[in-house]
């Protein structure tokens, strides 16, 4: 009698396997390299020669691994419609846990991210940056002028650009990808011209020159007829003062900068998520109940929420009816940029008592750049022009193609609508273009090419950067605030928060004053550059 052949799971499973390159909803088949290296298990004292020889060989296939990966495109790997997989991959699924969540995929949060893979690169060390897509198209560093300068009145300020500079000076050897071509950030050198018209801004002026240049930074100072001198096409009739930086000073393409860390990350094992942040997940230590059980009313409330800790953070992917599910984790970063200080709320920051009162004071503020075409301008000779009144104007390009914008007052910023990114060009007409044409007499001859409008992240307490780790939940470590300087900050900022997780001190640059001990103090730490 012939016996019947039933598939079993397993033969089944084999059977799908085989004919999985011949469906046609797969455009590619499944590697070996794809696979984890990791995949057998030794209990203690089983085979301990296969045992060692296994561990001394999983160097070597997690760099072929790494090496195979890096060699097909990063981002066509995540693509889950053109490339699928035969089998469910660690970096392909919602994270369960990861050591560090960064809530934020700008540069600042992926900076962050490049910092901690520098410095700790197992991939057992799971780094997951959250960014929500519809918020990362607006962000300030998709809409960045991209502007390097060092001349600033806070001294950590200085050293932060100065680093930054350095960075981007080996930014191909950095974030190079094995053999391949290394990046270009487009960096176009200028230097930047501010301006003083009274004594009293001659005065700081000159004062910031002094400490610009104690900490290293190539700055010179020039008179009114030195000035007129070297820039005869300027207008100087009302300027006391003028400072002009000499070197490491210019401007850069911010998203081919990020597009390159990005890439550099995923490389490294960094997971990005595409999600939005709903809530955060606390624990209170153990013992919690019985210290509860002994106070009554609104006192015991503020008790719990005082001993409350953050153990991870509600994410909910960008994917239809999808709901909220916890990613655990043992630091969060809140590196949301404009949307920082509505991350923190959820966290209870700003809303409750004690140190929960302190609120984050980042809030978003709504920024238009203009790109116009003046042809009689010299493009060679013509700096990084900032005039008093907050207009500043820059090259876009090697050409007579140029950025101009204005930095408004407090006044000014309460008459802008924020609800919305459109361009308002009776702004240019009437705050910028006059001040440009008077300042240099060939802009009264241009014409607008393009302009946009982007979202920055305004500490309106005292307009300088809040990094650090909060008051009460020292797990979570802010970094926000920046301003029109987040390009310029971000990779120091990032590589701050490195040190203090691995060797738990600022030990490159010293970031404690940009903690929020002065928001409940309430200290001002004011940029005056800003």
């Amino acid at each position: 009698m012939e016996r019947l052949f039933i598939p079993t799971t397993s033969s089944a499973s084999r059977i799908i396997h085989r004919l999985t390159p011949l469906m046609g909803f797969h455009t590619s088949i499944p590697r070996k390299w794809q696979n984890f290296e990791n995949e057998r298990h030794f209990e203690p004292g089983e085979d301990v020669l296969k045992r060692v020889w296994h561990g001394l060989t999983y160097d070597f296939r997690r760099w072929k691994r790494r090496y195979m990966e890096a060699r097909y495109d990063a981002f066509k790997r995540r693509n889950p419609i053109a490339h699928m997989k035969h089998a469910v991959l660690d970096n392909e699924v919602f994270p369960f846990a990861t050591e560090v969540l960064i809530i934020g995929g700008g540069l600042t949060g992926s900076s962050t991210a490049y910092w901690i893979k520098q410095r700790f690169r197992d991939e057992d060390f799971k780094v997951t940056v959250v960014e929500n897509n519809d918020k990362f198209a607006q962000s300030s560093t998709m809409l960045s002028c991209g502007g390097i300068t060092q001349q600033f009145c806070v001294p950590e300020h200085i050293e932060m650009s100065m680093f930054t500079t350095e960075f981007l000076r080996h930014a191909g050897e950095h974030l190079r990808i094995l053999d391949n071509d290394p990046p270009d950030i487009h960096f176009l050198p200028m230097g930047y011209m501010h301006l003083a018209c009274t004594p009293e801004d001659a005065d700081r002026l000159r004062e910031n020159w002094k400490l610009q240049i104690g900490k290293g930074a190539r700055v010179a100072v020039f008179t009114h007829d030195e000035l007129v001198a070297k820039f005869p096409f300027i207008n100087f009739d009302d300027v006391l003062l003028g400072t002009y930086g000499l070197e490491n000073e210019g401007c850069i393409d911010a998203w081919q900068l990020l597009s390159a860390i990005r890439e550099k990350n995923i490389t490294l094992g960094v997971q990005y998520v595409k999600g939005e942040v709903e809530g955060f997940l606390f624990e209170h230590p153990h013992g919690m109940r019985e210290l509860h059980g002994y106070e009554e009313d609104d006192v015991a409330d503020e008790m719990k929420q005082a001993y409350r800790r953050i153990r991870g953070v509600y994410v909910r992917p960008q994917m239809t009816d999808a709901s909220a599910r916890p990613i655990r984790t043992h630091f969060v970063v809140n590196a949301a940029g404009p949307w920082a200080g509505k991350i923190a709320e959820m966290a209870g920051i700003g809303k409750g008592k004690g140190l929960l009162a302190v609120k984050l004071p980042i809030e978003p503020r709504k920024r238009m750049v203009f790109v116009v075409h003046a042809p009689e301008v010299p493009p060679i000779d013509m700096p990084a022009l900032v005039d008093p009144t907050g207009v500043y104007c820059l090259q876009e390009e090697a050409g007579n193609t140029f950025i101009c914008g204005k930095l408004p007052t407090k006044e000014e910023d309460e008459k802008i609508d924020h609800s919305n990114l459109e361009v308002d060009y009776d702004f240019f007409y009437d705050r910028i273009w006059p001040v440009l044409a008077k300042r240099v007499p060939t802009f009264k001859n241009i014409k607008i090419k393009n302009a946009w409008a982007g979202y920055e992240d305004v500490n309106t307490f005292d307009n300088s950067p809040v990094i650090g780790e909060h008051l009460l939940y020292t797990n979570m470590h802010i970094m926000c605030g920046f301003g029109n300087r987040g390009v310029q900050h971000a990779l120091a900022a990032g590589r701050g928060f490195a040190e203090r997780i691995f060797d738990g001190a600022y030990t490159s640059i010293n970031m404690r004053k940009f903690d929020m001990r002065r928001l409940l103090k309430m200290e001002k730490l004011e940029e005056t550059y800003a």
